[in-house]
């Protein structure tokens, strides 16, 4: 399956004093750091090679990870250096080690999702992206999605409409083609800019996502994984 790049390099400011000294992916989640849980639950998924796109203190992550043979998988390192280079920046600064197509996720994001799938749907669109997308309703954040009869009709972080059922579902595949054409920093840019150009392709997601962005998510993950593992099933 294609490599997968997740965006770890951001400085976590919601989740306050837990990451004052700590990098998000870092964080304890139900015993275990975040990053361990995303690796474990990409290479069951079928993934075999990560590409970590770190930046504050990256070096710990590299130092807890290592090259990622205990987990199964192949694991390299993609620095943000001394400037940020936002979210579309950090991919295109790692695309000699992503190849031509691959996967994107964010470092806080927990989506057991069917990623052959998905990986499946780019190819049959001919496009140089595809977003995944979960029928949000509002419910668990802002839905800025417009989608219908499989299309993507309009995507917005800003200006959210009552047809925007659906919510970005933090998981897209993409061409390296789809960020050397495009120059926004921002990953919402990036989208947007394809689907002006009619380059975006949209699949529908039906199991919901998990997040460690906020305190409340990172609870209810922790509820969540807790529940699992105490009933046998670890993942």
């Amino acid at each position: 399956m294609l490599p997968v790049a997740i965006l770890a390099g951001g400085l976590a400011t919601r989740l306050g004093s837990l990451t004052e000294k700590l990098p998000k992916a870092l964080v304890s989640v139900a015993g275990e750091p975040f990053v361990v849980r995303q690796l474990r639950l990409l290479q069951k998924s079928g993934i075999s090679h990560v590409i970590l796109c770190v930046g504050h203190m990256g070096e710990m992550v590299e130092r807890a990870i290592g090259d990622g043979r205990k987990f199964g998988l192949r694991v390299e390192y993609s620095y943000d250096g001394a400037a940020l280079l936002g979210t579309a920046g950090a991919i295109r600064s790692a695309l000699p080690k992503l190849g031509p197509y691959f996967f994107v996720m964010y470092g806080d994001s927990y989506l057991a999702c069917d990623y052959a799938a998905i990986e499946r749907a780019l190819f049959q669109s001919g496009k140089l992206a595809l977003m995944t997308v979960f029928c949000n309703q509002g419910q668990w954040d802002a839905s800025n999605v417009e989608f219908e009869d499989g299309n993507i009709l309009a995507y917005s972080k800003k200006d959210c409409t009552s047809r925007m059922r659906f919510i970005d579902y933090g998981l897209g595949v993409f061409r390296a083609e789809a960020f050397q054409a495009t120059q926004p920093s921002d990953m919402a840019d990036v989208y947007v800019d394809l689907l002006q150009k009619h380059e975006l392709a949209g699949m529908e997601v039906h199991q919901r996502f998990y997040e460690i962005g906020s305190p409340a998510g990172l609870q209810e993950l922790e509820s969540l994984l807790g529940a699992r593992e105490k009933g046998g099933s670890r993942k």
